[in-house]
């Protein structure tokens, strides 16, 4: 018992030192996510069809596929094709943050349609141009009703983030890894992983949840956690 306390203070500093990197890859992602996520929903609802069976096919493509196939085809394939010499880093924030962006889409998608046409009609009579409807009137709305789904993509993108070992990307798990290719010894250290994930996602779903209540519209709210 001793040995297991002793391996694990051991290792701890070490291991650690990936929940950096595993909460950058998390936060770039969701970035990823969100900017092109927003961008595909509002093509999608009010783009010409061309643009909306476009947005449809991204959608499936990115949903359709595991996260190491994808990790696998950018790291071996598209980015080595086009000549980029990317860091795994970088290619696991892109990677992780197309097929966020296509999830969070759908749920941007379906707060905009949620709003109706009513609001836009209005801002239309007032003189708005589509654009600036959409981005003065609609998006501030449904961006404060999609908070609760989309703070969701937080432990999806979290636990996701641990396939990144795959392709060497230096985080939770990969520096366990490490320590149990040298000790041997894989319950405890894996144990410490899992403690240390539980323990980031229960620290982020804690500040995303105050955010919501800060800014939850009157009743779309999700309630009291």
């Amino acid at each position: 018992m001793n040995d297991t306390i002793t391996l694990i203070f051991k290792a701890l500093p070490f291991i650690l030192q990936g929940t950096f990197v595993t909460l950058k890859i998390v936060a770039g992602a969701l970035l990823v996510g969100f900017i092109c996520g927003l961008a595909l929903a509002v093509g999608q609802v009010y783009g010409r069809p061309f643009l909306s069976g476009s947005v449809a096919f991204y959608v499936w493509f990115f949903r359709g596929l595991p996260n190491l196939v994808l990790l696998f085809l950018f790291y071996y394939g598209l980015f080595p094709l086009m000549g980029l010499d990317v860091s795994a880093f970088f290619i696991a924030v892109t990677a992780l943050g197309l097929r966020s962006s296509a999830y969070q889409s759908q749920l941007f998608r379906g707060c905009i349609q949620s709003l109706g046409e009513g609001q836009m009609m209005a801002a239309r009579s007032l003189g708005m141009t589509r654009p600036q409807a959409v981005w003065n009137i609609i998006l501030p709305q449904a961006l404060r009703i999609s908070l609760p789904g989309w703070s969701n993509e937080y432990p999806i993108l979290l636990t996701d983030s641990a396939v990144t070992y795959a392709i060497g990307v230096m985080e939770i798990l990969t520096r366990g890894n490490l320590v149990v290719s040298r000790t041997y010894q894989p319950m405890p250290i894996y144990m410490t992983c899992a403690l240390i994930f539980i323990i980031m996602n229960y620290g982020g779903m804690k500040m995303l949840h105050l955010l919501e209540r800060r800014l939850q519209i009157p009743g779309f709210g999700r309630g009291e956690h």
